[in-house]
């Protein structure tokens, strides 16, 4: 049995839970930890645990998942490895890298990892109560369905934790998929009773046209759960918050024809491209010449760059240079650009190297330890930026080659050639100077936090204010 929570008795917790994946879970936890921040509240998010390569430095060291570093921006906080205790970073169909309180802890198969769920409960339950002890309200983010079944006895991040927090429940459901009856209705009969007693709303997000229209649908749902509904919220797409997982990249909204990014199978961290407005996924070679090509991060280097040669986008690539186009490689993507990449201690995966794209003067070894950490550089026309590392292992040059940028505290980072530049530094290109100065394109400057304060007017503005005050009490 998991330890008792320390410092619990003096928070009051709220837990976003969903009836699937990707329903707005992490929207509406960034959107009530704004909320209760503008409210004089000191509020803290937390996940158990979370599934995703999209992660950002914490400020002790270590990392977390980047969705939670996000809602620690909406309560104007730096991410901490508390907020996200157990992180699972696949690095392939089977197996995650377990990072344990910011921390790598194992490499594991997926039926190894449940071997030790009651282990890592404890030590979210440390986490949690260590937050709790800081910051009065927690607002808690589930993980996918809070009914599966099968894992309910092994869950460390849904119902079974909010009843060891004494938590309420705000239940999403996403009505644009379709079958939202059928999933809020099907999700609360599969609670057992204790788990559903803990739910004390539910909500229908993204909805598309007349909200009216829904009152039936409304009025029928709360009659058959027994609970209130918080709102019918609709789709904005004037808000834009950092996603936690390739779901959500959206392929339908195609860019201007002028940026590609390479979604490989294992992408990570592809939030480095949200500024830049729309892009075009590449998953296959195209016809259209591109102004500039992106290589995005990757948690498994050698298996996307095989990927990326059994589809021939690598001879792709190579012409997309030819013919004008700025190839830009971001950690992984970096490692993939250079002469080789080695893993002898089979780190990420069982090859043990791999020749790369030749197309930077470069070769990584991948070994430990793991870099995370946010740094503060210079561009070479004397832009300051900061940015953020998260990878394994070195890389060194093979010739001489100009920096991508120099570290504020000395040295050089990165390589640059003619049409060829990479960096280790996610969030480069989140910044409108560097973007001008080694991209050559024009972007204007993502206001976050003026972005959670039109998420917070969301929420207000669509929710029944006698709900959502009962929620905040």
């Amino acid at each position: 049995m998991a330890g008792r929570v320390s410092g619990a008795n003096v928070s009051r917790p709220l837990f976003i839970g969903g009836t699937a994946s990707h329903v707005g879970k992490s929207w509406f936890t960034a959107a009530f930890c704004r909320l209760l921040l503008r409210r004089g509240e000191r509020v803290a998010p937390f996940k158990a645990q979370n599934m995703s390569n999209n992660s950002y430095p914490c400020v002790e060291g270590g990392e977390i998942g980047r969705a939670q570093a996000m809602q620690a921006e909406a309560c104007r906080l730096p991410a901490m490895a508390d907020m996200n205790p157990v992180l699972l970073k696949p690095n392939s169909a089977t197996g995650s890298q377990v990072v344990v309180q910011g921390k790598l802890w194992a490499e594991l198969e997926a039926r190894d990892y449940y071997n030790h769920t009651e282990r890592l409960l404890g030590l979210a339950l440390e986490s949690y109560g260590r937050l709790a002890a800081q910051f009065p309200r927690i607002v808690c983010e589930g993980a996918g369905s809070v009914a599966e079944v099968n894992l309910r006895e092994r869950d460390i991040t849904n119902l079974r934790f909010a009843e060891r927090i004494g938590a309420s429940v705000v239940l999403v459901a996403d009505i644009e998929r379709g079958g939202v009856f059928g999933s809020l209705v099907g999700t609360m009969d599969l609670l057992p009773p204790s788990q559903r007693a803990l739910v004390r709303a539910f909500v229908v997000n993204r909805f598309r046209g007349d909200i009216s229209l829904f009152d039936s649908g409304v009025a029928f749902l709360e009659e058959r759960l027994g609970i209130p509904c918080l709102g019918v919220f609709p789709l904005s797409r004037d808000i834009e918050l950092d996603e936690e997982d390739s779901l959500g990249i959206d392929t339908a909204i195609a860019g201007d024809g002028r940026v590609a990014v390479v979604r490989s199978p294992r992408i990570s961290n592809f939030t480095d491209f949200r500024a830049l407005g729309a892009v075009d996924w590449i998953e296959m070679p195209s016809m259209r010449q591109y102004r500039i090509v992106f290589l995005p991060g990757s948690k498994n280097t050698i298996e996307d760059l095989n990927w990326l040669k059994e589809r021939g986008l690598d001879a792709w690539i190579r012409a997309q240079r030819a013919g004008g186009a700025l190839i830009v490689g971001i950690c992984g993507g970096y490692q993939m650009l250079g002469e080789s990449v080695a893993d002898p201690d089979g780190i990420e995966s069982s090859f043990g190297s791999a020749a790369g794209l030749g197309l930077l003067p470069v070769r990584t070894v991948l070994r430990a330890p793991k870099v995370t950490r946010i740094v503060d550089a210079v561009t070479p026309g004397g832009v300051a930026f900061r940015g953020y590392e998260i990878h394994m292992g070195v890389t060194e040059r093979l010739a001489d080659c100009a920096p991508f940028a120099r570290f504020i505290e000395g040295g050089a980072e990165g390589a640059r050639v003619a049409g060829v530049m990479g960096t280790y530094l996610h969030g480069a290109f989140d910044e409108p100077a560097v973007v001008k100065e080694l991209l050559g394109l024009e972007i204007g400057l993502i206001d976050k936090d003026a972005m959670f304060d039109r998420l917070a007017d969301w929420l207000v503005k669509h929710a029944r204010p006698e709900v959502l005050e009962r929620l905040l009490a």
